[in-house]
């Protein structure tokens, strides 16, 4: 962001020398929205990078952390019907076969029989991942500890209220 002057103000960051080109460059566009969706989207970087660290730490991809801890947040006994995992993970019905599949093999899950819907099914978190999905849940939280450790936890709050209202549009729930 740049001062009346066009100067920058102390501690400026890559966006705001981006912010600051575009003004410079484009003076009859109205440029504040990129000084928070440019960060966004920028923070957005970094964290599915320090995401994908911590699941890789613990043999687990993205899209199967997604699978396993929707299973997890369901509690005992830790199933949930494709439909339901298709809900909370959004993907198409085939991807979420072909996932379900591959975690299957891979041991994490299993597929039981739905009760009262003999061609239906359930999926079912294993021991094994349990175990795996709670600890990349632990590792994944003391990164993320981490990257919110230069705000006051009454900051962090605001953050997330302002972050909920932008984003509530969006979600369906």
């Amino acid at each position: 962001m740049t001062t009346r002057q066009g100067r920058q103000p102390d501690g400026a960051d890559e966006v705001d020398r981006i912010v600051a080109a575009w003004a410079r460059e484009r003076p009859d566009l109205d440029i504040e929205p990129l000084t928070v969706l440019s960060r966004v989207t920028r923070l957005a970087r970094h964290l599915d990078l320090a995401r994908r660290g911590s699941f890789a730490r613990h043999d687990l991809d993205t899209w199967e952390f997604d699978v396993l801890s929707a299973l997890r947040r369901a509690g005992r006994p830790y199933q949930l019907s494709p439909g339901a995992l298709l809900t909370q993970t959004l993907v198409t019905s085939g991807t979420m076969t072909n996932r379900i599949d591959r975690l299957a093999e891979r041991g994490l899950v299993v597929r039981r029989p739905a009760p009262g819907d003999r061609r239906g099914v359930i999926v079912e978190l294993t021991d094994h991942g349990r175990l795996g999905v709670d600890a990349a849940m632990a590792d994944l939280l003391e990164v993320e500890h981490r990257l919110l450790g230069t705000l006051a936890p009454t900051e962090r709050q605001t953050l997330a209220d302002l972050l909920r209202r932008l984003t509530s549009p969006f979600d369906s729930v």
